[in-house]
């Protein structure tokens, strides 16, 4: 792959990634949404389906990513350092833009979020903090708990995905080592979004699982210059343990699946 079709990957398979993913967000979020309130499993899911169209349509270019902890992990197993930089900014620019077209999609949702004469101050129908549609935010503010919850569920994240790439025979496009035309079945991407939801119903509890740096700055920043009607902070105190989190949980991933298989 040349480094041209890793960043254009990435930038695409990531920026749809964060399309779909903080899509369901502000779906789920936002006044005057059709899908307002339908909670935790509806964002769990919408990430899933998210990682799905992301790494499918990025596979063919640059293996689909997305993520700098799974990038890091399997740099760590591999020995092979020389194109993470390519993987790391594509997924960043992808991330960014993508946190602005699910801003542009509910552009109307994001200017209505004002406080209406008459609204009654702790109900409904008051402005929303939005930082949560773009990033992840805590439940219980404690830096040791958080990183540990980020590390551990970035390793469920990685472990597996280091195990999928074993397994040539679920891969996408031709099976090294096979004679013309012999492809994998291209259920990789399929077995990690379902993956990932099981990670958001079973480890998103504390922190929201970012388990992808990428995920969570790339949106951060853009949330941060966005002209969003009572949008609330970015967070910037919080905003190291779901970059530093993941990346220490892709990097033991990396190196107990090296040791190990």
């Amino acid at each position: 792959m040349s480094y041209g079709d890793i960043f254009l990957g990435e930038v695409i398979g990531t920026a749809i990634l964060i399309l779909f993913g903080a899509g369901v967000c502000a779906a789920v979020t936002l006044r005057f949404s059709k899908a307002r309130a339908s909670g935790w499993i509806v964002i769990a899911f919408g990430w899933g389906f998210a990682v799905l169209a992301g790494a499918y349509t990025a596979a063919p270019l640059s293996g689909g990513h997305l993520n700098p902890a799974v990038t890091v992990g399997i740099a760590v197993d591999t020995g092979t350092w020389d194109k993470v930089w390519v993987y790391l900014l594509g997924q960043m620019v992808g991330a960014m833009l993508g946190a602005v077209l699910a801003y542009l999609v509910y552009l109307a949702q994001f200017q209505a979020n004002v406080r209406e004469e008459g609204t009654t101050e702790g109900t409904a129908d008051e402005p929303t903090p939005t930082l949560g549609i773009f990033s992840t935010i805590p439940e219980i503010r404690n830096p040791v708990a958080n990183l540990i919850t980020e590390i551990v569920a970035t390793i469920a994240l990685v472990l597996p995905i280091l195990a999928f790439g074993r397994n040539t025979g679920i891969g996408i496009g031709r099976i090294p080592g096979e004679e013309a035309g012999v492809y994998g079945s291209g259920i990789s991407v399929l077995l990690v979004s379902f993956l990932v939801v099981g990670i958001g119903l079973s480890l998103g509890g504390p922190t929201g699982y970012a388990i992808n740096p990428a995920r969570d700055l790339g949106p951060r920043i853009v949330h941060t210059f966005l002209p969003i009607p009572n949008k609330g902070t970015s967070d910037w105190g919080y905003a190291w343990i779901p970059v530093v989190g993941p990346l220490a949980g892709g990097l033991l991933a990396g190196l107990v699946y090296h040791a190990a298989f």
